[in-house]
């Protein structure tokens, strides 16, 4: 871990989204040297499924060695971000340091992608920052310490960032051209910088998108929160960079990166908007047989006469029962190309569940579509499903949640 330095002592961070995840444990490592922290986050009542409301994340930074502040703040809110940072400076008598850390997800492509999810992710992700930086950086032009940081990634343009999910790409891609234009802007007199992990993290939003066994492919989020820090506590000259979290630790000295694995030593899912990420990461993943959702049939079974494809369905066949279809209650489709291209079905939606080729008897509540090979590998555990789609290798049409509810069956194949 990078040790702390105290260089934060005293001072002021307004960090959003700060009640759980990445920004809470940017919150504590800043808490560790004495910072004031504000916590800036809309939980104010704990989730049913989700852990930590602004006030035990504002209680741990008082534990750690901070001072915090507490407000109930959705950064859409142009009054309650306004309130919140008025409430900062009446408290702490400025601000020195602001993390745009809230954000907003949906990986889903155009036509699948509601004007409502749409409008929550332009919201929070780039109005949000946008508007929150607005209101702090008349206080952080007072301070001479002032950083802008944002959590947001290098501005890629390769297609494949864009293919699967276009509106979260633009979304996200907002708060980096927050840093691109902001940085020139205050130059010399605000450092502003985005932060970007090269792998998954483990929160409770990647615990939801990768469905089960994804964690053991992640780092924790100490790893940000000791990469905020290296940031944080440079001078202000060190502005207008968009910075991978194990690049910065490197230049600091730390080399063991297994120190932030969930599991160290296992392989890594590398993060969106990298290029080796979908390239050099990928196949070396597929190498290693990260996490495999599937064991490979016994070697000795007999081929199936139609092929690969034919020969993967009557493994799924050999795994279909009620109990599967009540627990899932999806029908799914998938569109193959390459050697093996056609069109299959997988009902997991009534009796006892059915697989066949061709379109399916109704419309399918999830389209998948995908190279005829690596669907293959996909269910023989040679390519983990979060990895193809992270790769756009997958492409996924409908209800996301249906598409992580395959993980269900895999686990059954996995006993096979």
């Amino acid at each position: 871990m990078l040790p702390n330095s105290g260089k934060l002592a005293g001072l002021t961070l307004f960090i959003t989204g700060a009640s759980r995840g990445i920004g809470k444990s940017i919150a504590l490592k800043a808490a560790r040297d004495g910072a004031n922290v504000v916590i800036a986050a809309k939980t104010a009542q704990a989730h049913p499924k989700l852990p930590g409301t602004i006030y035990t994340a504002a209680q741990e930074v008082e534990d750690a060695g901070g001072k915090a502040l507490p407000c109930v703040v959705d950064i859409r809110d142009e009054k309650q971000v306004e309130d919140a940072v008025q409430k900062a400076v009446a408290k702490f008598g400025g601000i020195d340091i602001l993390v745009n850390n809230a954000s907003a997800i949906n990986l889903t492509g155009t036509l699948e992608t509601s004007m409502k999810k749409v409008d929550l992710m332009l919201g929070i992700n780039l109005r949000g920052t946008y508007m929150t930086s607005k209101m702090v950086i008349p206080h952080l032009l007072k301070s001479s310490s002032a950083h802008i940081l944002n959590l947001s990634p290098p501005l890629n343009l390769n297609p494949i960032w864009f293919k699967n999910h276009t509106a979260y790409t633009m979304a996200k891609y907002g708060m980096s051209m927050c840093v691109l234009g902001m940085a020139e802007e205050f130059r010399g007199q605000i450092a502003v910088n985005a932060l970007w992990p090269r792998t998954a993290i483990q929160t409770a939003a990647m615990d939801m998108l990768g469905g089960a066994g994804v964690a053991k492919q992640c780092r924790t989020v100490d790893i940000m929160a000791d990469a905020a820090y290296a940031i944080l506590t440079r001078p202000k000259t060190f502005t207008g960079h968009f910075v991978v979290d194990e690049d910065i630790l490197r230049e600091e000295g730390v080399q063991d990166m297994d120190q932030y694995a969930v599991q160290p030593g296992h392989p890594l899912l590398p993060d969106f908007f990298l290029d080796e990420a979908p390239e050099v990461l990928a196949q070396q993943m597929e190498q290693h047989g990260a996490t495999p959702a599937f064991k490979p049939p016994s070697s000795s079974a007999t081929p199936s006469p139609g092929g690969p494809i034919e020969s993967t369905f009557e493994v799924i066949r050999g795994v279909l029962n009620e109990d599967l279809v009540n627990s899932t209650k999806a029908l799914y489709q998938f569109d193959l190309s390459g050697e093996h291209a056609g069109v299959w079905f997988l009902d997991l939606k009534s009796g006892a569940g059915s697989t066949g080729r061709g379109q399916p008897h109704a419309k399918p509540d999830v389209v998948m579509t995908m190279d005829s090979a690596d669907f293959s590998k996909m269910f023989t555990g040679k390519l983990k499903p979060t990895l193809a789609f992270m790769s756009g290798k997958l492409r996924i049409k409908g209800d996301m949640g249906l598409a992580l509810k395959l993980e269900k069956m895999m686990g059954r194949m996995s006993k096979l």
